[in-house]
């Protein structure tokens, strides 16, 4: 977590805050807001691909399941 946090937090902002030659510090600021919200939607994805509801199943499939099962209730 703490590693996630400097890269994600301070490290690919800074990064591309240089190579993209940006110039304030909202700039920054935006960058690094966008980086934590990719790397939060990332971690929900993958928490989303290992539940159990899962094994065995393609996560197409479940949705579908789960679409059919809630449309006959």
């Amino acid at each position: 977590m703490v590693i996630g946090i400097i890269v994600m937090g301070i490290a690919v902002p800074v990064t591309l805050f240089l190579l993209l030659h940006l110039h304030t510090v909202s700039e920054l600021l935006t960058i690094a807001a966008v980086t934590f919200l990719a790397w939060g939607f990332g971690d929900l994805v993958s928490s989303i691909m290992e539940r159990p509801r899962l094994k065995d199943r393609s996560p197409g499939r479940a949705l579908r399941e789960d679409w059919e099962r809630r449309s006959k209730e």
